[in-house]
């Protein structure tokens, strides 16, 4: 019944598409219709092939559904591109959201997991091992030899969120050891911001000011206030004696590819330090060559210094992995028994880490991300639409605000080849792999732009 449904879905919408395209041609200039006619559609869903209904019923069945997927099922990628059960081929410009920094099956990641896996896997942290005492030594020095972060010590996790977690609990701990007698309990609150993202589980979502996400799990951690992004004046209303942290992407990416100013990052490092609270930097999405450098926020002076920043994402292109940075304040006043994981630190997570940051940390690579960066914002800047209204980036990071919203040029740009995500604010975020080629680019700009006049089609007769 679900396939019968998908592919008569499928044509349902092919069919209206097709007919909002036919009227809004006979509206279009001759060159805007030459362009829209030669491009029909290469990946449309309703062609898909058969197994994917197949697989797709068996997800339905079988696993919870908390995801809105689109009928396409991949098997298997190479460098920038997917392809799905049928064999076509789809040029990713979201590198598993910003995770796949080499592209797809890596062969010096497959590598590594294939040897590391022969040697040992998990041991628990009960033990030493010697992958996880190579990245963290990794980690520290090349952060203390790349910028002005004094880093200290490590811990890892198994992702962003849990990250996010531990430096959330890191945080209310040294403001417990630290607080003025009789004040240990009162010096609790967290600063986030508006439109950021740190994560799904009751801390992380408590930073998250989304009500999409917050309102089904209410009543979240108390202790929590958003404050608007990028507003000096209002730093000292929120940021008070009573804050242990607060915690700031210096690049929101899910929420719009927002950048912090250098004001606005060298105030709140001031104000964090006349009240005795600690400056998070989560980096997960900006950090580990992102933005052409190391992190995000060496892209500001040293009065811009955070005490914890948290990473994920890309650091071991896929598998799962993540981390607290720390500076000596911190780590000093954590003991045995504060924090704890099962899995994080394991041999095979680290050991492919300490491959991918060797790579990314390389200045002739972050060179090349910002040489391919500024390419790919010139070509976003070329794109003539009147429902474009900004392009935002910083390096491989780039956002592409609308004045409505861009979600139908997910679908539209993707039965075309091209895999592209939006963000917060009307916009379409790209965070393609690092070492994504300028031709590819190219590539994926040309399916976009046609894309993007199928999207000035369908937007426009919605509103005539």
């Amino acid at each position: 019944m679900l396939r019968h449904s998908l592919i008569s879905s499928s044509r349902s919408l092919l069919a209206r598409h097709s007919k909002h395209a036919a009227m809004a041609t006979r509206a279009m200039s001759a060159k805007a219709a030459e362009m829209h006619i030669s491009h029909p559609l290469s990946h449309a869903d309703v062609d898909a092939d058969p197994k994917t209904h197949d697989i797709i019923e068996k997800h339905a069945k079988y696993t919870l559904t908390t995801y809105g997927r689109p009928p396409v099922v991949f098997t298997h990628g190479k460098g920038s591109y997917l392809y799905d059960v049928g064999h076509r081929e789809y040029l990713d410009f979201t590198a598993g959201i910003a995770v796949n920094a080499l592209g797809h099956s890596d062969p010096e990641v497959a590598r590594i997991l294939f040897d590391q896996a022969k040697t040992v896997v998990h041991m628990s942290n009960l033990y030493y091992n010697v992958p996880a005492g190579e990245l963290a030594e990794q980690l520290i020095e090349s952060t203390r030899a790349s910028g002005h972060f004094q880093a200290s010590k490590i811990f890892f996790s198994n992702s962003g969120t849990e990250a996010n977690e531990g430096a959330l609990k890191f945080a209310r701990k040294v403001a417990k050891v630290t607080a003025q007698p009789g004040q240990e309990n009162n010096k609790f609150g967290v600063v986030s911001f508006v439109n950021g993202f740190h994560g799904r589980s009751m801390g992380a979502l408590s930073a998250t000011p989304n009500p999409k996400y917050q309102k089904p799990f209410l009543p979240l951690v108390p202790g929590f206030v958003h404050a608007p992004y990028n507003d000096v004046a209002a730093i000292d209303q929120y940021v008070t004696p009573e804050t242990c942290a607060v915690i700031i992407e210096p690049i929101q990416g899910e929420g719009g590819i927002n950048v912090a100013s250098e004001a606005f990052l060298k105030k709140l490092r001031s104000r964090c330090d006349e009240v005795g609270a600690l400056l998070i930097y989560d980096e997960i999405q900006c950090g580990l060559g992102r933005t052409g450098k190391l992190w995000a926020h060496q892209h500001f002076s040293e009065h811009c210094t955070p005490d914890i920043l948290t990473m994920a994402k890309p650091l071991a292109n896929g598998f799962p992995i993540g981390a607290i940075m720390i500076t000596d304040k911190v780590a000093e006043k954590i003991v045995i028994g504060d924090h704890g994981t099962t899995f994080g630190g394991n041999p095979l997570g680290c050991a492919v880490a300490s491959s991918v940051l060797r790579r990314i940390n390389n200045p002739e690579f972050l060179d090349n991300v910002n040489r391919n960066g500024e390419h790919f914002k010139q070509q976003l800047e070329s794109i003539k639409s009147t429902l474009i209204k900004e392009v935002r980036s910083k390096g491989m990071i780039l956002g592409l605000q609308f004045t409505v919203d861009p979600a139908p040029l997910v679908a539209l740009a993707r039965e075309r080849g091209l895999l592209i995500i939006t963000a917060a604010n009307n916009t379409i975020r790209f965070v393609p792999a690092l070492n994504i080629s300028k031709a590819e680019i190219d590539q994926g700009m040309e399916i976009l732009k046609k894309a993007i006049i199928a999207f000035e089609d369908k937007t426009l007769n919605v509103t005539a």
